[in-house]
């Protein structure tokens, strides 16, 4: 059964991503969406299995993501960041971009 995590955990984490982290957001989105051109994205859930994004192309168009954690299921708050950060190493990977160092 995936983990579901609590509204606190959830705003909690969706205010950090999208209010600090837009552009990771949008690095996540571009390297793991099937659609071309994102030029937006924003993280608008998550759970055990997988992020999941709201991005928008050049065109206009919007589709929702799910992208699953690199590192496979979780169930504890304190492994988001791990996969988030995870998510955003293997997004620089595959777009050919030098990752920033993390505190």
């Amino acid at each position: 059964m995936t983990a579901v995590f609590d509204d606190a955990v959830l705003r909690a984490v969706l205010h950090h991503m999208n209010a600090d982290h837009a552009d990771d957001n949008v690095l996540i989105a571009r390297a793991f969406s099937p659609i071309p051109d994102v030029i937006s994205a924003t993280m608008t859930t998550f759970d055990g299995d997988a992020g999941q994004w709201h991005v928008i192309t050049a065109d206009g168009a919007e589709e929702v993501i799910r992208v699953p954690w690199p590192g496979g299921t979780i169930t504890e708050r304190s492994e988001v960041r791990r996969e988030i950060v995870a998510l955003y190493d293997a997004a620089c990977m595959r777009l050919g971009i030098e990752p920033r160092a993390h505190s």
